[in-house]
């Protein structure tokens, strides 16, 4: 029989009420409202999402990669798991007891990863962080990855949405460095999603991680037009 599922913290924030449950050893549960929002036994398109990304840039001499959203930190754990020992991996999230569950009771399931040495978890909006990268002449991203509970939809604001609308994929173009990754998770295709990436100047592969029951969408994209014939 399985074991009934305990509250363990919860905590007040402007979106509403952010609870982290569990049940046994490694059984975890965060909600808002009692929105389900991460399980940490249904992650195969989180850590697909940092695998990949971080794969297709680990051959640069140092990559820089950007991640919005710590969530549980297992798209964390995949992205340090596929890059080299000078990476340097931002994170950025708004909510400080997210971070401080994935320091706690979280920890057992990514090996501690937010106390890695080349994780920086920065306290910030990542659509922020994207528009300054844009327009700076240098510190560009190699990669950014958004792992929010929400991907793009079929309601999504074509033009203005702070994530996967026209303008702000075209400051993630920006922000990147040249052949850079851009890679998002959302709970299905988007076609008019799909639209504004080829328009911002994306290539990109739309996956379908794993074999049966749910399977959310993985969307890689690469800055076309950006490319070097040389490791930066």
């Amino acid at each position: 029989m399985a074991q009934p599922w305990q509250t363990i913290d919860r905590k007040e924030t402007p979106d509403g009420v952010l609870e982290l449950r569990q049940r046994g050893g490694r059984d975890f549960l965060i909600l808002i409202n009692g929105r389900v929002l991460m399980n940490s036994s249904a992650n195969r398109s989180e850590l697909a999402l940092g695998e990949l990304a971080c794969r297709a840039v680990a051959d640069r001499r140092s990559p820089r990669v950007l991640i919005g959203g710590l969530g549980m930190a297992l798209t964390l754990r995949a992205s340090l798991d596929a890059l080299p020992a000078a990476a340097r991996v931002i994170v950025a999230e708004l909510n400080p007891v997210v971070v401080s569950w994935c320091r706690g009771p979280l920890a057992v399931l990514t090996e501690r990863a937010v106390d890695d040495q080349r994780v920086a978890v920065v306290l910030d909006d990542v659509s922020r962080m994207i528009s300054t990268a844009a327009q700076a002449a240098n510190d560009k991203f190699d990669g950014i990855v958004i792992d929010l509970y929400e991907g793009p939809h079929a309601k999504t604001d074509a033009r203005s949405d702070p994530f996967y609308g026209s303008i702000a994929l075209r400051n993630t173009y920006d922000a990147l460095s040249p052949d850079g990754i851009f890679a998002v998770w959302g709970e299905a295709p988007d076609r008019a999603f799909e639209k504004r990436l080829e328009t911002a100047g994306f290539a990109f592969e739309r996956l379908r991680p794993g074999r049966g029951g749910l399977r959310h969408v993985v969307y890689l994209a690469r800055a076309r037009g950006k490319r070097t014939g040389h490791k930066r």
